[in-house]
């Protein structure tokens, strides 16, 4: 009868401690986790370092016609924060990928040294911003956009008072133009190309580990 009484106090402890204890393998990094990141970093780093030629001339170019449009070119150098968040799903992994790539990229060599970590690490952060404001719990198409657009904002703002001629000093036209132009370029060129990116690498049964490639399953 004693034992009973006190199995219902029991099955909620035991219930509370299992729901803890999931918040907490959800939240917390997974030695696969932190290699998959590492991975993620590196090889979006190596495309970070062709797109240093391919961006810059685009950017240059577009940046010639109307001062300020060369942002289209820079969505790119965003993919990191948006990959890394979509595939890994825990606080801090749209940060560290695109911190990593950025390192990658320096490392290999580009023209703006020690600054690519620098800003690699703003434009994490807006990313990871946009992941935390839907709790790490939302992965959608339309999240992947907003957190490419908040990788931009992070650019944008970062540039407009960094170095030795920063944006503060150009017009309020060219500074809007390129904020304009790099929240379009963040929402197309690192929202939806990662977003579409991470699905294709899904569907490889390379994420067989991760929410990402499991949802990727359940709809095939």
């Amino acid at each position: 009868m004693n034992t009973s009484a006190f199995t219902p106090s029991t099955a909620e402890e035991s219930a509370s401690r299992a729901s803890v204890t999931g918040r907490s393998e959800r939240r917390g990094w997974r030695v696969v986790d932190i290699v998959v990141a590492a991975v993620l970093g590196v090889a979006i780093g190596l495309v970070f370092w062709v797109w240093n030629t391919i961006g810059y001339a685009w950017f240059t170019a577009a940046d010639g016609l109307t001062p300020g449009f060369g942002g289209i070119a820079a969505g790119i150098w965003l993919l990191g924060g948006v990959v890394g968040g979509l595939v890994i799903r825990k606080p801090g992994a749209a940060l560290v990928v695109e911190l990593v790539a950025a390192i990658v990229s320096m490392l290999i060599g580009n023209v703006w040294g020690v600054s690519t970590i620098l800003s690699g690490l703003v434009q994490g952060l807006g990313a990871e911003l946009v992941f935390a404001l839907f709790l790490y719990r939302r992965f959608t198409p339309t999240v992947a956009v907003l957190a490419g657009v908040g990788a931009a904002a992070g650019a944008w703002i970062f540039e407009l008072f960094y170095g030795s001629s920063p944006n503060i000093l150009k017009s309020f036209e060219v500074n809007a133009i390129y904020l304009g132009s790099l929240v379009v370029s963040g929402a197309i060129l690192a929202g939806l190309v990662g977003w579409l990116l991470v699905r294709a690498l899904a569907a490889t049964g390379a994420l067989s580990r991760f929410a990402a490639g499991r949802e990727t399953r359940i709809e095939v």
